[in-house]
């Protein structure tokens, strides 16, 4: 799993799905796997979000950070977080509290998977709270992307690298 941290890390063509202006942190989480065009953008976040047993249970950790989410299940919203855009190969969801603002980015192509979020410090309280979070975050997107992978018997090179941690960008 390649993970990068940091608004000058993440290439281009994710970058370019979000409209987040000037985000304040930016996380990105690519596997490759045979299977990975199987699914669509949606369907993969749905996967990741709504079936995994970690994806189950982080609406609990937004529901802390104030986010507002919205009603599940719902053909408009993924596990709370609305939909805001999508497009071939991928699909944007949003969130927002009164302190932050997230958008999750999910790519998807023949051969790779890819989930990323962007956030947004609406308040300077944000940059106290969010390094923190941001740790569980990171594990926990791991732990989510590496569940539906399994769960669908769709790995097929999963390797350890680790991007360098940027988040100040």
């Amino acid at each position: 799993m390649l993970t990068v941290v940091g608004v000058n890390n993440i290439p281009d063509a994710i970058r370019g799905h979000d409209t987040l202006v000037s985000p304040d942190y930016v996380d990105l989480f690519t596997v490759t796997t045979s299977r990975a065009g199987e699914k669509s953008a949606e369907e993969w976040a749905r996967v990741v979000l709504e079936t995994t047993p970690a994806g189950r249970s982080a609406p609990l950790l937004w529901r802390l950070l104030g986010l507002r989410l919205g009603p599940t299940p719902s053909p408009d919203y993924v596990q709370g977080w609305k939909i805001a855009d999508r497009g071939e190969g991928w699909i944007r969801i949003e969130a927002a509290s009164w302190f932050l603002t997230a958008h999750g980015v999910v790519q998807v192509d023949d051969r790779l998977l890819s989930v990323a979020l962007f956030i947004r410090f609406e308040r300077p309280i944000a940059a106290m709270i969010w390094p923190p979070v941001s740790a569980l975050h990171r594990r926990g997107a791991a732990v989510m992307l590496g569940q539906a992978l399994k769960s669908h018997a769709s790995i097929e090179t999963v390797g350890p690298h680790r991007g360098s941690r940027d988040e100040a960008s």
